[in-house]
């Protein structure tokens, strides 16, 4: 038994969010002492995934736990409360911020670079607000911090403080404040208006008393005002964001911002709408090609990118709609495949990006058409890269063999033939834009001009990161081989189940 566990819940579900801010703090004033800073640093990231730990075993338990910090009218109130899916997205933040923490050190020491203490500063500040989007109670509650997590991120976006980051950092703000703004909020109003609440209610909060056409239109509000899940065609501000250092492409990728995004539209879907309900609804099918889409042309532009972070970034533009067309397919079996890729795309492709910028930092090297032998010079970090692309990919044995199992298993039961075509050819674009980078690394011969490689030439990747680099890897393996835990957890998602039950 976690010892957290034994905490009064609401005290539990407050620490996780106030747990954070206290580590922010101490940061700032341990700043001029960089060891001191990291270690508060990791200490605090370790202490907040206990805590989490602590509200796992009550969930698992069947304890309820809720908590309201502000009533602001009748109904409408600043609350939190646990439920499965929100216990999933705040095990996978928690425990990724410990080893993106550890990665961090070695890569910004090893990269020299300014403002090292507003970078873990800043981090500190978004992993707080994403636990609070993760026990949103409410419309509002998740509404507030998923605006904060967008403002606590933007310094780290523009972290260097080039022309460049301030570029991508506009394009940023601009495109997620804007769907925000123009989406997200109408579509919280219009519920609010005509649900009369906006809580998070198992099987779905709209009756047969709102119009069709109303509820079709808050569908289509949703998708698109929840931008961080990067629909095209507001995904632009991902692949901007790659300007920033890579630890902040590891958080933006796999342990905050996008994830916040395909987990705020699962949790609506499940939550607002409800599954059962979900094929009833005329925009439904609309969206879930749109989504379609989305993971086939990303998936294109990705095969156009020399540039290794680019092509990163377009492949997790392409697997978000994975989770998307999994929330969008009205079935339990395509929810719970959403909801496990939440958790093994996260460890595969932090796992691409740690070894993305250990390559930068170690060789100086960004560019796939420049890692020919890379191999042979950094062995363990293109292996670990291999085991990454291998679990993007889908093949055992491998993490994301089973989300993807999920999901087709999830379209046929939806009778959706098209999306299994649609999920067949990406895992095939997924072979032809990631798995020749490692082939190139250990495969192919050098040029004529190169000199022959030597035990000499390895480049050493900075300790701390090879670390993080060591665990992330092998929780992809880890994870196709003991996935029952986290199978587990999902199965406790209302209307969410992992067993396939055919068409009714």
């Amino acid at each position: 038994m976690n010892i957290w566990s034994a905490l009064e819940p609401s005290l539990l579900i407050n620490l996780t969010i106030i747990v954070p801010l206290i580590g922010a703090v101490l940061v700032v004033l341990t700043g001029k002492y960089p060891n001191l800073r990291e270690t508060v640093s990791i200490a605090t990231a370790i202490t907040l995934f206990t805590l989490v730990l602590g509200i796992t075993d009550n969930t698992f338990n069947q304890i309820t736990m809720a908590t309201t910090w502000v009533s602001l009218l009748s109904g409408l109130e600043i609350a939190f409360s646990v439920e499965p899916l929100g216990v999933l997205f705040a095990l996978v933040a928690s425990f990724l911020w410990i080893i993106t923490t550890i990665y961090a050190i070695g890569y910004m020491r090893g990269h020299n670079e300014q403002n090292q203490t507003r970078f873990y500063v800043c981090f500190a500040l978004a992993i707080s607000t994403v636990m609070a989007i993760c026990f949103s109670a409410n419309l509002l509650t998740l509404f507030i911090f998923y605006e904060l997590l967008t403002l606590s991120t933007y310094p780290l976006v523009t972290h260097a403080g080039t022309d460049d980051a301030k570029r991508g950092g506009r394009v940023y703000l601009g495109i997620l404040l804007g769907t925000s703004i123009a989406f997200l909020l109408f579509a919280i109003l219009g519920t609010w208006v005509s649900a009369g609440t906006l809580d998070f209610t198992p099987g779905g909060i709209f009756t047969d008393v709102q119009s069709d056409g109303l509820i079709a239109l808050l569908l289509v509000l949703f998708c698109y005002g929840i931008g961080k899940a990067a629909l095209m065609p507001f995904h632009r501000w991902l692949p901007a964001a790659m300007v920033a250092p890579t630890p902040v492409s590891a958080l933006l990728h796999a342990v905050a911002v996008v994830k916040a995004g395909v987990f705020t539209i699962l949790k609506v879907v499940i939550y607002i709408f409800g599954i059962e309900n979900l094929s009833q609804i005329m925009t439904t099918d609309l969206m879930l090609y749109i989504a379609a889409a989305t993971v086939l042309l990303s998936s294109c532009v990705a095969m156009t990118k020399d540039n290794l972070k680019a092509r990163l970034a377009y492949s997790t533009v392409s697997q978000l709609s994975y989770i998307v067309v999994g929330a969008l397919l009205a079935s339990s079996i395509a929810a719970a495949g959403a909801a496990l890729h939440i958790v093994t795309h996260a460890v595969g492709k932090i796992t691409l990006f740690f070894c993305a910028g250990a390559i930068m930092v170690a060789s100086h090297k960004k560019n796939i058409s420049e890692m020919v032998g890379l191999g042979r010079k950094m062995p363990l970090t293109m292996v670990a890269f291999a085991i990454g692309t291998l679990s993007i990919i889908g093949l055992p044995p491998m993490a994301g063999t089973w989300s993807k199992w999920y999901l087709v298993a999830g379209a046929l039961e939806a009778d959706k033939l098209i999306i299994v075509v649609v999920l067949t050819i990406s895992t095939l674009l997924n072979i032809v834009y990631l798995l020749p980078i490692p082939i190139k690394a250990f495969l192919t011969p050098p040029d004529e001009n190169q000199q022959p490689w030597s035990r000499a030439e390895t480049i050493k990747t900075p300790l701390p990161s090879l670390i993080a680099i060591g665990i992330t890897s092998t929780a992809c393996v880890a994870l196709f081989f003991y996935p029952q835990p986290i199978i587990d957890l999902i199965n406790l998602i209302p209307d969410v189940s992992t067993e396939f039950r055919g068409q009714s």
